[in-house]
């Protein structure tokens, strides 16, 4: 063990008991830090469209947008909070032996839809603050634009970039927990975090806000008749922009990459390579301590 952090060893079996205390909890808690962690990773959705919208080149948006939105996993992890890309993780308990497939299946879904809430309850909030007049309207024109790209984006694109979203995000997770001390599990999520923003990876939690806020933005006349001056959009193009595409077009898609991100191309591999190497440690160290055990009454005798 070194001084400041966990090896991933030792952080695999902190995890994996983390996991069994997480599908233990009462439904009534799920929900409720379920809400909380769809409004914290909101919260961080909102700043970087503040730092974004007013920037023309793509790189130094997202770059800038990057360093803004970790905030949202911070306030997860340091204060608590249900996320549905992190619960990913719970499959280590699986992989354990510990319970299962419907124990994950129902946290998962307890948290999917207690995210949910928590995202268009920020959305409204935040349509309704008056953020989105900033620049006479130019942020709620660009929370449109964002919205309907998500909106209308390829199903195959939003497969496969959920998943490489969820394998950057649940490694943010894993260092966070290796980490002891407040600035360590802030560094541990920043950077990963920062780069799947960077890269445009598709995040589920973060569309819930982020297509949920563009439609609202839509339904006020004003922003609507800024993205077209903006963006040269139609009114048939703005029509993609609805409820429906949100779950069908994006959030399924995604969802089901961000699954595949998490459990089977992060959580399944770091299993197989730090818990059998686990297994053989406490075997040796249980083989140790007999033999001292032995040497000890041999001594005695």
């Amino acid at each position: 063990m070194q001084e400041n952090l966990y090896t991933p060893k030792e952080i695999l079996q902190k995890y994996i008991k983390l996991c069994m205390n997480k599908v233990s909890y009462p439904v009534w808690k799920v929900l409720l830090m379920g809400v909380v962690a769809g409004a914290f990773i909101s919260i961080g959705a909102a700043a970087s469209s503040v730092s974004m919208y007013g920037i023309e080149s793509t790189g130094v948006a997202r770059t800038i947008g990057g360093a803004v939105f970790p905030i949202g996993l911070m306030l997860i992890v340091l204060i608590g909070g249900e996320l549905f890309t992190g619960n990913c993780l719970v499959i280590f308990g699986i992989l354990d032996k510990k319970y299962p497939w419907p124990v994950m299946a129902k946290n998962l879904t307890l948290v999917f839809v207690s995210n949910l809430a928590g995202a268009v309850l920020m959305a409204v909030l935040v349509t309704y603050s008056g953020q989105f007049e900033f620049s006479h309207g130019a942020l709620g024109a660009y929370v449109i634009k964002v919205a309907l790209a998500k909106s209308t984006i390829n199903p195959v694109t939003a497969f496969i970039s959920g998943i490489l979203c969820n394998i950057v995000v649940c490694a943010a997770v894993f260092m966070a927990a290796g980490a002891k001390d407040l600035a360590g599990k802030i560094w541990a999520i920043f950077f990963p975090i920062f780069v799947f923003v960077i890269c445009g990876f598709e995040h589920c939690v973060a569309n819930m806000y982020y297509i949920s806020a563009g439609i609202l933005a839509l339904a006020n006349k004003n922003y609507a008749a800024k993205a077209m001056e903006l963006y040269g959009y139609t009114e048939a193009q703005l029509s993609a922009l609805n409820w429906g595409n949100m779950f069908v077009v994006n959030l399924l898609p995604v969802t089901i990459g961000n699954i595949v991100g998490g459990s089977l191309f992060f959580a399944v591999p770091i299993y197989l390579a730090y818990r059998e190497k686990a297994h053989n440690e406490q075997e040796e160290s249980d083989k140790a301590l007999i033999s001292l055990k032995e040497a000890e009454h041999e001594f005695s005798a």
